[in-house]
């Protein structure tokens, strides 16, 4: 999926025809306002859909996948990914456990840490991120857990999280979990979601960390603007803990939402020395509050039990 990524997409794009030349591409952008979609017709092998607005990173992992509807497995690949290594282990473990997962570097060769894998977040994992705990104080266990901290990133096995930038599905496994949730828009969680009702149906998620790919990191969510940014993380992550957590974990969620969403506020009045992020902070805290509020139906709506 591309949304504005014409910095990006031709070192993707090369480095796909270098390492798995096997693979058919296909490119699904969201209604770029810049070169994309240009800079992609001139790779003559790779396919392109053209999006006329902005669907969502779970639509247009969906279209691509029905693109490619003859290949066995589905390789998503963020833009600002670059692949540095041969695909190869990764489609052998793909066919033997249904999902498989590479390591994301940085520019300087190192693991991701933190990023390329993570353990999938419950209630207490939440209200920690969202109260600043795990900033304030990183080396906590729920946060060790969460991020992986003392796994060893250069040892395979099976994990809970990999990043969804660089995520391979088999094809019946994909068409069995119906592919990712669609109302998680534009972006964030869908892949954590797709990830939780694997291993809900005893799927096994095997991460690879002999095949490497460079991640730029945060690329197509820059773009969108810090209150746009902070309003959809709130929204995606009340969303997946109305899908997946009870009642009451998810009423502490929003509660958590709410109490948060007020030191976020000041503390960037203070960095960016306007009102702005109090505004939004403000709207962050009304939607929590009415969440709230409507729990158990917003539980209902999500598909909670």
């Amino acid at each position: 999926m591309t949304y504005n990524s014409a910095s990006v997409i031709d070192d993707c794009l090369d480095a796909l025809q270098r390492y798995a030349p096997e693979v058919a591409v296909t490119v699904v952008d969201n209604g770029s306002a810049d070169e994309t979609v240009e800079r992609v017709q001139k790779h003559r092998s790779v396919g392109c859909i053209q999006n006329n607005a902005n669907l969502g990173f779970a639509t247009a992992v969906n279209q691509g996948a029905r693109a490619g509807a003859a290949a066995d497995s589905i390789l998503v690949l963020n833009p600002d990914v670059t692949l540095t290594t041969s695909l190869d282990p990764l489609v052998e473990a793909c066919r033997t456990h249904g999902i498989a997962a590479g390591q994301l570097t940085d520019s300087q060769g190192r693991p991701q840490t933190g990023f390329t894998i993570r353990s999938l977040p419950g209630p207490k994992t939440m209200i920690f991120e969202l109260l600043g705990l795990n900033r304030l104080w990183p080396s906590n266990p729920v946060n060790r857990r969460y991020r992986c901290l003392d796994r060893d990133l250069e040892k395979p096995g099976p994990v809970e999280q990999p990043a969804g930038a660089f995520l391979m599905v088999r094809r019946d496994v994909w068409e069995n979990l119906k592919g990712m949730d669609e109302s998680f828009y534009p972006i964030w969680f869908e892949d954590v979601d797709f990830c939780r009702r694997a291993i809900d149906r005893g799927l096994r998620i095997e991460y690879v960390p002999t095949v490497k790919a460079r991640h730029r990191g945060g690329h197509s969510v820059g773009a969108l603007g810090s209150a746009p940014r902070a309003t959809y993380w709130c929204d995606s992550l009340l969303r997946y803990a109305a899908k997946h957590f009870s009642t009451a974990e998810y009423r502490g969620v929003c509660a958590a939402v709410l109490l948060g969403s007020v030191p976020r506020g000041l503390a960037g009045i203070l960095r960016e020395r306007n009102l702005e992020s109090l505004t939004i902070s403000m709207r962050i805290a009304g939607m929590a509050a009415r969440r709230l509020v409507c729990a158990q139906q917003d539980r209902n709506a999500g598909g909670g039990d």
